[in-house]
């Protein structure tokens, strides 16, 4: 398996795959970038990638929530 070395930069020693498992493809994905914003490059680029996940997660909460109505 590839494991590049800012898999495992962050402080808490921990893995990110361990903890973005548990949420859906948008939110996880934006974990993803938050949690290793300035391991891997520029911090700037992770943190734009995260919102535009999180910003396509609000948008598709906010369809669904018109279906149901």
């Amino acid at each position: 398996m590839n494991n590049p070395p800012h898999y495992n930069k962050h402080p808490s020693g921990v893995e990110c795959i361990e903890i973005v498992e548990h949420f859906g493809f948008n939110l996880g994905n934006a974990i993803k970038y938050i949690w290793r914003a300035g391991l891997k490059g520029e911090t700037l680029p992770d943190l734009k990638k995260a919102r535009w996940y999180v910003d396509r997660e609000i948008a598709k909460r906010e369809r669904d929530a018109v279906r149901k109505t």
